[in-house]
């Protein structure tokens, strides 16, 4: 394919028809992918990326499944810009507004961390795990027994809240006491780990194709570059 040297580029996951309400974004020059596409779609894109910005049109495990990409290709140099499609905890997380196109071509990009997991995978919105057993944020234990896990970026790091009722964290601390036969708390460090029964997380809205009795959410040694508010 030819240089993409022309910037911002947009690359669109899934149907591309579902992006294109908006002209300016329509007038990029533009990269057609597949849902959550990976390295035999990407790579030959990036290899040939001059761009100093890409936008992601799709959903939050699109947008991770780029930032692999780039990760993977030590292309974290290059500012990513998010046009979510539908309900996106990416969005809510970083601020982004209703409108994302103006700021994705016009906002300024700034380094937020990068959380990746175990498995090779980045986790840019909320993960989820019903989890009977342990979870602990670096050393803090959060949940002991049965509940909801959420985890999720943001700009101290990666943080976690165990429930009843699946609430997303709020970046509290609230530790559950070493010696308590069972207990629900919260927390915001630089790790992330479950460990328990079986279990079958779910991140960025998919959940992992089999169950595991462990996990973890860490950040990384460099941030990425995301164009927001």
């Amino acid at each position: 394919m030819n240089t993409l040297d022309a910037g911002p580029v947009l690359l669109t996951c899934g149907d591309p028809s579902r992006h294109y309400g908006s002209r300016a974004l329509a007038a990029l020059p533009t990269v057609v992918l597949p849902s959550c596409p990976g390295r035999a779609e990407l790579d030959p894109v990036l290899r040939d990326l001059t761009a100093r910005r890409v936008v992601v049109a799709g959903t939050d495990a699109d947008l991770a499944a780029v930032l692999v990409r780039l990760l993977r290709r030590e292309r974290l140099d290059v500012e990513v810009a998010y046009v979510p499609r539908g309900r996106s905890a990416a969005a809510r997380v970083w601020g982004l507004p209703r409108d994302p196109v103006a700021l994705a071509l016009d906002g300024v990009a700034t380094p937020v961390p990068l959380i990746r997991d175990d498995v090779g995978g980045v986790l840019v919105g909320r993960a989820r795990a019903r989890l009977r057993g342990e979870a602990y944020c670096d050393e803090t234990l959060v949940l002991r027994g049965a509940g909801q896990v959420v985890v999720a970026p943001g700009p101290d790091g990666v943080a976690v809240r165990a429930s009843r009722t699946g609430r997303a964290p709020d970046g509290r601390v609230r530790a559950v006491p070493p010696r308590a036969p069972a207990g629900l708390g919260s927390a915001v460090g630089r790790a992330v780990q479950l460990g328990g029964e079986a279990f079958t997380p779910v991140l960025d809205g998919v959940p992992y194709p089999r169950a595991v009795t462990r996990w973890a959410w860490y950040r990384h040694t460099a941030d990425w570059l995301l164009v927001r508010p």
